[in-house]
């Protein structure tokens, strides 16, 4: 099992690029109401079949070639399940995946939040001609990153340029402390 949520959207994001997504949506949110964290993921990639779909779930159905098990839908959905929470999976040939799990905040078993920043620069490093949108609410407020913006922004510069990586990475973090700050309890207000 993978030992926080960072590394959860890590994986299955790097489905939705083997996928040939050309955008991935990414959104995080919680509040105390619902005292659920939200996270989902949505491509437009090639999608999956309702045969796939409906066995998705088992470990031992992949579509890799290099070896007989796909771990990650299974990994998510267990995390999810062990903290109080939901999983579902939605996917049309031709038109992309939308997946979402939702964990309980105050359960002892939820994973921590990890580093959504290193995720997001190291995402971006592997695929950047991927439009990457990543979305954060929680009762404290509203962000959006978006790398088309960035693009557009830094002209002719590489996205993949190490400093704007770091930038990016620092960039996110710093609002996930600002929205997620007193809202999870592992992140400090």
């Amino acid at each position: 099992m993978l030992r926080d949520i960072s590394l959860h959207i890590l994986d299955l994001a790097q489905n939705s690029i083997t996928a040939g997504a050309s955008c991935i949506e990414i959104n995080l949110s919680c509040d105390r109401e619902s005292k659920f964290l939200t996270m989902s993921i949505k491509d437009n990639g090639c999608g999956m079949t309702a045969e796939f779909l409906a066995s998705v779930e088992d470990p031992f159905t992949t579509s890799r070639t290099t070896r007989k098990v796909g771990m990650g839908i299974p990994f998510f959905k267990l995390a999810c399940d062990q903290a109080g929470g939901e999983f579902s999976i939605k996917s049309v040939i031709n038109e992309g995946t939308e997946l979402s799990g939702s964990l309980e905040i105050d359960n002892i078993d939820r994973l921590p939040l990890g580093d959504v920043g290193d995720t997001t620069s190291f995402l971006i490093s592997s695929a950047a001609e991927t439009r990457f949108l990543i979305k954060l609410a929680s009762v404290k407020g509203e962000f959006e990153f978006d790398t088309d913006s960035v693009k557009e922004e830094i002209g002719d510069v590489p996205i993949t340029e190490y400093e704007i990586l770091q930038w990016i990475k620092d960039y996110v973090n710093e609002n996930v402390q600002i929205i997620f700050g007193g809202v999870l309890n592992e992140i400090i207000s």
